[in-house]
């Protein structure tokens, strides 16, 4: 059995190679770090004793995932697992953001995610055996002022996941669209978000924390597994209370 977890050089793709490979599950690891991807792999190779590959590529460039996998076909690679967890976010008003970012964001968080899944699908399907997992979040369940794009994004993502999770069904496919709240990772440092730039210790999640609990309701099949009981019970909160209010409070939060 293999993996392929995208955006795997740091934080919770980083904890998603290890948990594979601490259950004998062999590894193919992307991001655009050479050096921090090459490290990866040596260790959960010493470590786990299972096959790791490196693919160092932006998966923002529109072609990316097309030739991602071209790269694994040649490798004669056979991809069981697939986690879309590449991904990034962005702080501040859209009015002034940089469009070349916001453009990058969603290729990334959106087109590239849709690409794999299209492109690796076709073979979970004729195998009759497959499992994908898209990084979504609590920020699916409510619009974003401040991080209008990166919300949006994440709300394709889950709307996406839901959907062809029913439409794969008969096909012993399954597909999980994991939702965490506030991370502890690298994720504030590149969107400028003040609250996860400098968050006092032990104040959110770990990443590991996040990338077991995935792993596990990946296996069990589940379809929306939102991380946090607190999360869980604001995400249900979102769908009764006033939009016009849902707003205000998430700017609030996000300032």
């Amino acid at each position: 059995m293999t993996a392929l977890i995208t955006g795997a050089s740091k934080g919770i793709g980083r904890e998603f190679v290890i948990e594979f490979a601490r259950h004998k599950i062999d590894v193919v690891i992307v991001a655009r770090s050479k050096k921090l991807l090459n490290e990866l792999a040596f260790f959960v190779k010493r470590e786990y004793n299972v096959s790791t590959h490196v693919v160092c590529i932006d998966l923002s460039n529109i072609n990316a995932a097309e030739e991602l996998y071209e790269i694994l076909k040649k490798k004669n690679l056979t991809v069981n697992y697939l986690v879309n967890n590449a991904g990034f976010g962005d702080y501040g008003e859209f009015a002034k953001s940089n469009l070349k970012k916001q453009s990058e964001m969603i290729n990334l968080n959106i087109l590239t995610l849709t690409k794999l899944t299209h492109l690796f699908v076709q073979d979970m399907k004729d195998r009759k055996y497959g499992k994908i997992l898209n990084l979504a979040s609590v920020a699916a369940f409510q619009p974003g002022p401040l991080m209008s794009v990166y919300f949006a994004t994440k709300q394709y993502v889950l709307g996406f996941s839901e959907a062809i999770s029913e439409e794969l069904k008969r096909y012993n496919v399954q597909v999980t669209a994991l939702c965490p709240g506030p991370t502890e990772s690298d994720f504030g440092q590149v969107a400028d978000f003040q609250m996860l730039k400098n968050p006092k210790p032990n104040r959110f999640p770990s990443a590991k924390a996040v990338a077991q609990y995935g792993y596990k309701m990946m296996i069990k099949g589940r379809v929306v597994a939102i991380h946090g009981i607190m999360n869980t019970i604001m995400t249900t909160l979102v769908r009764i209370v006033p939009r016009s209010l849902v707003r205000k409070i998430v700017r609030y939060r996000l300032k």
